[in-house]
């Protein structure tokens, strides 16, 4: 059944007074939260709603389809990105066509995929493979960077402790990097993240480290950044905006591959961990919950209507 979501949810409004009680709840949340539904598994939505998963397919099957994962599909369709590289850039032509404005975004646009691109594909695998394997079989893996580039580092070391437990943010307070390195050996690698005007802070650090014998990785626009600074791998990504500062998209992508990488070599045991962690998030209120939408009243349609 070929049907976008907003077909779907006009469908809903248009018939949902018509619905018994529980489908009705079940209705009204598919139209206040599609990407939620679009994302969430049966049961999880279901007790969001308040109601057994049995009343989601009947809701699937009212609306036509043969079951809740066919129901669910067009939502979720909306929200991944598995068919982007077949639908062609129709869309980024009927930017450049419009206004003013439209043809400076079509600008930004083509320049962050191209940042995107060329920052991938000089991410060759070989390198890639070596990284890993240092990251993993190192006793830590200490992740630094400071001002803009620092939300890069902390991304990373924030999702990939799940992965290997020993990844760590550095400098972990206020201090310098340095400080949490005092201990460090060749046991243990860094990973470094600067792009130009690059950080005399993070500089220092990675000669610090190189002098303690850690395994040195590098994420920047050049790997030739200072003297001293010798990466045993060097992921270059550009940085290349229509703006005054680096763009960062590439360098994101990159660690979003790293961590792609080091969650499928966890296996269960990053699956464990990333239970664990949410379970704890959840048991302490970490994340923001809907409350359940109310019950709409059956309405009596006068006699004749």
């Amino acid at each position: 059944m070929d049907i976008t979501p907003n077909e779907l949810t006009d469908r809903l409004r248009r018939n949902i007074e018509d619905m018994p009680t529980a489908l009705q709840a079940a209705a009204k949340y598919v139209i206040d939260h599609p990407g939620d539904f679009g994302l969430n598994p049966i049961r999880t939505t279901a007790t969001r709603i308040g109601v057994s998963s049995n009343v989601l397919v009947r809701l699937a099957q009212r609306m036509g389809f043969d079951g809740f994962e066919a129901f669910r599909s067009p939502f979720r369709n909306a929200l991944v990105t598995d068919r982007e590289n077949s639908l062609g850039q129709d869309w980024l032509n009927v930017l450049q066509s419009e206004d003013t404005f439209g043809t400076a975004q079509a600008k930004l646009v083509q320049n962050e995929q191209n940042v995107v691109t060329r920052s991938l594909r000089l991410m060759k695998p070989e390198k890639v493979r070596l990284a890993i394997e240092h990251i993993l079989t190192s006793r830590r893996c200490f992740v630094t960077a400071t001002r803009a580039s620092y939300a890069l580092a902390y991304y990373f070391s924030y999702t990939g402790r799940m992965a290997h437990p020993g990844i760590q943010l550095v400098p972990r307070h206020m201090g310098s990097a340095t400080d949490d390195l005092l201990d460090a050996d060749q046991q243990d690698c860094l990973i470094a993240i600067t792009v130009h005007p690059y950080s005399a802070d993070t500089i220092q650090s990675m000669r610090f480290a190189k002098q303690r014998g850690l395994y040195l990785i590098l994420i920047s626009d050049s790997d030739l950044i200072a003297p001293g600074v010798a990466p045993d791998i060097a992921f270059t990504v550009s940085t290349r905006a229509l703006h005054s500062f680096s763009c960062f998209t590439g360098a994101m992508a990159v660690l979003e591959c790293l961590l792609g990488h080091l969650f499928d070599a966890g296996g269960e045991a990053a699956r464990q961990r990333i239970d664990a962690y949410q379970k704890a998030r959840e048991d302490t209120g970490a994340y923001w919950q809907p409350s359940k939408p109310p019950r709409l009243r059956q309405t009596k349609k006068s006699p004749g209507s």
